[in-house]
C-alpha cells in the first residue's frame, strides 16, 4: 500500500534513505559522500523546504519512499530509497507512478550520473536524460545544491518538460 508520510515516519524514512543509499559509496565520487549519507538535519531541511514524501508500506512496515517537491513550473521526483532486500520487486516504480499521478507538471529527476541503475530505472519508465548543458541549466534553476553536485549529476525529464523543451 502506498500512504502519505508524516511527521511519526521521520525516523523510517531517515533509516530507509540511509540504508538504501550505501550501493552509493564507492560509486560517487569520494567527497560527496557523507556517514550516514543523508543527516537527520538535511532530511528536516528538505522537507522543510517541500519536499513530500510517499511510502510503500508492506505488512504495516515502511519499506520504500520517494518524495515530491513541487519548484516553480515543474515537479521533482526527490529522494527515491527502497530498502536493499526488497528491491527489484516494482515498488520503486508504483511510488513513482504514484507521484507522478499527483502532478500535471512537467517532472524532473536528478540523480548521480555514475548510478547507472538509477538512470535505467527511470529511463525505463519514460524519462531521457537531458543534455549536459540543459542539466547545469536545470540543476542551478530548480535544485539548491553545490556545484560540485551539479558536476557529478544527470537530469532526466519526463515526456511533459520534454514537449515544452525539446532538445537536440
Amino acid at each position: 500500500m502506498i500512504r502519505q508520510c508524516n511527521d511519526k515516519d521521520f525516523e523510517i524514512i531517515y533509516s530507509i534513505i540511509n540504508d538504501a543509499a550505501r550501493v552509493y559509496k564507492g560509486v560517487i565520487p569520494e567527497d560527496r559522500w557523507n556517514e550516514p549519507y543523508m543527516s537527520r538535519e538535511e532530511l528536516r531541511l528538505q522537507i522543510n523546504e517541500g519536499v513530500v514524501f510517499r511510502g510503500y508500506e508492506e505488512d504495516g512496515e515502511l519499506v520504500g519512499v520517494m518524495g515530491i517537491q513541487h519548484v516553480q513550473d515543474v515537479s521533482l521526483i526527490r529522494h527515491a530509497y527502497i530498502r536493499p532486500q526488497k528491491q527489484n520487486r516494482g515498488i520503486g516504480r508504483e511510488l513513482l507512478s504514484d507521484l507522478r499521478s499527483r502532478t500535471d507538471r512537467p517532472t524532473l529527476i536528478g540523480t548521480w550520473a555514475s548510478a547507472a541503475w538509477a538512470i535505467r530505472f527511470y529511463e525505463k519508465n519514460g524519462f531521457k536524460t537531458v543534455s549536459q548543458q540543459e542539466k547545469n541549466r536545470l540543476l542551478k534553476k530548480y535544485w539548491s545544491i553545490p556545484a560540485r553536485q551539479v558536476e557529478t549529476s544527470v537530469v532526466l525529464a519526463d515526456r511533459n518538460w520534454l514537449d515544452l523543451h525539446p532538445f537536440p
